[in-house]
């Protein structure tokens, strides 16, 4: 079934950065993220893929892991099955609302939601900004280029725990 569900090989992540045209211009300076239509909302994701990996909560406290989603394309930071994800995985967690408001925090300190709702404007790197895919990577503000384990192949999730500045 997940073979079906793969991004397509000449899948382009410009594409999505492309379609912001069609958006307000700087939408996130004058909307609350409430007020946002879905495909604004969508548009604040930056393409970390850091939301991917896997988290420990111990003691109430979040612990971010190197251990991906198997269903994260490493290079591209994207979700292989992101329309399919809730259906394919059960505990993937939609980054809503509620989750950019959940205490212990399991949103990396650099998403844009978390910076907007806390009334931060976005990083000078964000696609948004720049237009441009692949400024989240030239900023090494993504996952790309780390050393990164497939969850498949972890034992121990604890053993697998990263203090990265940006998390």
């Amino acid at each position: 079934m997940t073979d079906e569900l793969k991004i397509e090989d000449d899948y382009n992540p410009q594409d999505r950065v492309d379609a912001f045209d069609k958006l307000e211009p700087e939408f996130w300076k004058h909307k609350k993220l409430d007020e946002m239509s879905t495909e604004e909302w969508e548009a604040l994701c930056d393409g970390c893929g850091k939301c991917c990996l896997n988290k420990l909560e111990i003691k109430g406290r979040v612990y971010f892991t190197n251990a991906y989603c198997r269903f994260l394309d490493c290079d591209s930071c994207l979700c292989k099955i992101y329309p399919h994800r809730f259906e394919v995985v059960p505990d993937c967690r939609n980054i809503d609302l509620a989750a950019v408001r959940e205490h212990p925090r399991w949103l990396p300190k650099t998403c844009a939601y978390l910076l907007l709702d806390n009334g931060y404007d976005l990083p000078a790197w964000h696609p948004l900004v720049t237009r441009k895919a692949d400024s989240v990577h030239q900023a090494k503000m993504s996952l790309k280029g780390r050393e990164l384990t497939n969850e498949s192949k972890v034992k121990d999730y604890e053993d697998h725990i990263v203090d990265w500045q940006d998390l």
